[in-house]
């Protein structure tokens, strides 16, 4: 129940700037729109591979929109905040474990923007580009199968680089790269396929391509459910740094300006 109401009240506390969020995904399908036309331009010459035209629409699409699932979390789960005002002293005293408490705080923040962002984004593409649903049902489920996943993973790794502020004065930059990272190597601007062999191993030896490409290509059908395998093992590795990462936050605990 605790945790709930920690996620229940993360979700109600951004119902307050519905308004302004809205506002916020015409940017958002701007940016989306303006990647699909030019991979339509490109697909003009080009065959693009198994997806054409159309499929590689739908790609950008369901990429865009799971960005607010998958790539856009509080800035490092609230961390770096808690420990520049001393927050964090009080957070570890909680008798919650602190990286269920930020967990379950951002699986509330999600839930909003998958409901006021993800949702409409995508309505709107399948508007402006006759996009339809995936024929079989299976896929779906898989999908939102991969892409809770994919969530989970995100918080893991937002935690781990939140956690750094307790060694260093600024993390945000780690941030950056993460952003970066997911553009690169989760197949955001381009399918990992289409990546130099050397740089599609290094993205399948991280967990970058589980965040985006693999719940992408499980919508559109062409992956099958063995691929969640590697979403679950990323899902269990990551907990675990995450439970490592606490224990040595516990050993280290420094308030700046606090």
């Amino acid at each position: 129940m605790l945790y709930f109401t920690l996620a229940s009240k993360a979700y109600a506390r951004n119902l307050h700037y519905r308004g302004a969020h809205m506002l916020h995904n015409v940017a958002s399908a701007l940016f989306g729109y303006l990647y699909a036309c030019i991979w339509i331009g490109i697909g003009q010459d080009h065959p693009l591979g198994e997806y054409g035209v159309h499929g590689m629409v739908g790609y950008i699409a369901f990429n865009q929109a799971s960005l607010w699932v998958s790539g856009f979390m509080t800035n490092g789960l609230g961390i770096p905040q808690a420990v520049r005002t001393g927050q964090i002293s009080l957070d570890l005293m909680r008798p919650v474990h602190l990286f269920v408490m930020c967990m379950c705080r951002e699986w509330g923040q999600i839930a909003y923007q998958f409901v006021y962002k993800s949702l409409p984004i995508y309505l709107l593409y399948m508007l402006v580009f006759k996009l339809s649903l995936p024929s079989h049902p299976a896929a779906l489920l898989f999908a939102v199968i991969a892409l809770a996943a994919a969530g989970y993973m995100s918080i893991c790794i937002n935690y781990i680089i939140g956690a750094t502020s307790l060694w260093t004065t600024e993390s945000s930059w780690l941030t950056w790269v993460n952003h970066a990272l997911i553009n690169l190597l989760a197949g955001f601007l381009i399918p990992v396929e289409w990546l130099p062999s050397w740089l599609q191993t290094v993205s399948w030896l991280s967990p970058y391509p589980y965040l985006m490409y693999v719940p992408t290509r499980m919508y559109m059908g062409y992956e099958h459910a063995g691929v969640l395998a590697g979403s679950f093992a990323w899902c269990v590795l990551l907990t675990l740094l995450c439970l490592l990462v606490t224990a040595l936050v516990r050993r280290k605990v420094e308030v700046q300006g606090g």
